[in-house]
């Protein structure tokens, strides 16, 4: 018969024993000055001179876009204009050409003439 012993008793390890050893102060120094580094005044320039070049872009491109909307303004109102005078004129040659007198006269300028009298065909 088989025998099951269960979960083995794990060793317990203990931790290191600190040693007590006398600490010496330590210096308050910056790292970029222990290591003769300073931080660089050209990156900063280069930021922020593509940050104003990106800034006037924007301006630049918000100043044609406003340019170009008053241009398709002022252009829409002087075809609108056009249209409006059009029609008046139009209006105004409906009136005109729509009486009896002037339709007689372009009959006339178009050689025509009254018809004449019927023609009565006597039936067989």
């Amino acid at each position: 018969m088989a025998v099951f012993q269960g979960a083995r008793s794990r060793p317990t390890f203990l931790p290191p024993r600190s040693i007590e050893a006398p600490s010496l102060p330590r210096r308050r120094s910056r790292p970029t000055i222990r290591a003769h580094r300073r931080t660089s005044r050209v990156g900063v320039l280069l930021a922020g001179i593509a940050l104003t070049f990106i800034l006037a872009f924007f301006s630049l491109v918000q100043s044609v876009r406003v340019s170009a909307t008053g241009y398709e303004i002022d252009r829409l109102s002087n075809r609108w204009s056009q249209l409006e005078i059009q029609r008046q004129q139009l209006v105004s040659d409906l009136n005109r050409l729509g009486r009896g007198s002037a339709i007689r006269k372009q009959a006339i300028d178009l050689r025509l003439d009254q018809l004449a009298e019927p023609l009565v065909v006597p039936a067989r």
